[in-house]
């Protein structure tokens, strides 16, 4: 399996908001095209203001299949604009688990 972990830096002020529009508009896109939604995280402590969410797929090659598949996808590029200008940054990160990894 291969994670896919996606962090985005949120301006201050402005998590709750990012939040509210992805569970009300783009969390069932999400979901339904990208499948394995592992978890949906913001942070505490440390760097704050960040929102990191996790996938799982069985290959590169499925995961591209669906990202190239939901940036495809009318509905959520409409709901893209939503949160655009509350995102400063993004990293983007594919993770392999080790052989002891309870994840696999």
């Amino acid at each position: 399996m291969i994670i896919e972990m996606r962090t985005y830096d949120i301006k201050v002020g402005k998590l709750g908001e990012f939040i509210k529009i992805y569970d009300n508009d783009i969390r069932q896109i999400h979901t339904s095209i990208l499948g394995n939604q592992i978890g949906f995280f913001y942070t505490e402590i440390g760097s704050l203001n960040q929102v990191i969410h996790l996938y799982g797929y069985d290959t590169y090659e499925e995961r591209e299949r669906r990202r190239k598949k939901l940036n495809k996808n009318e509905s959520f590029l409409k709901n893209l604009v939503k949160v655009e200008n509350l995102i400063l940054s993004q990293t983007n990160q594919l993770l392999k688990p080790t052989d002891f990894s309870k994840i696999r």
